[in-house]
């Protein structure tokens, strides 16, 4: 095999990213402020760490939020065409609904929706 054209569209596409970066760094504006490298820039100190760890029940709450987000933007078009896939289209549905329900009842018998 060639790979001349492989090398030849790498080598171009490395050779752009690095004149972007250097044309970005020769023109963008800086500022040396100490401020600006305080967390979240607001201008106001800080009081004790920046840093804090935060409860895993905020992550899985947010997981379940966007599983149930998905299911809908998958929904919208299968509702669209409901009447042109017959029962083969209502039985894919019907499975897709059963593993989110038990999904959910797994996330509510584990408590992941309590706030605590």
């Amino acid at each position: 095999m060639n790979f001349t054209f492989l090398v030849v569209v790498l080598l171009t596409a490395l050779a752009f990213v690095g004149v972007v970066i250097a044309l970005s760094r020769a023109i963008s504006p800086r500022s040396y402020n100490l401020q600006k490298f305080e967390a979240y820039e607001c201008g106001i100190p800080t009081r004790g760490k920046s840093w804090m760890q935060f409860r895993v029940g905020y992550y899985l709450f947010a997981i379940l939020f966007l599983m149930f987000d998905v299911e809908t933007a998958f929904l919208f078009p299968w509702a669209v065409v409901m009447r042109d896939m017959g029962p083969q289209g209502l039985i894919s549905v019907l499975f897709f609904f059963i593993i989110l329900v038990l999904g959910l009842a797994y996330a509510w018998r584990k408590g992941a929706l309590e706030w605590k």
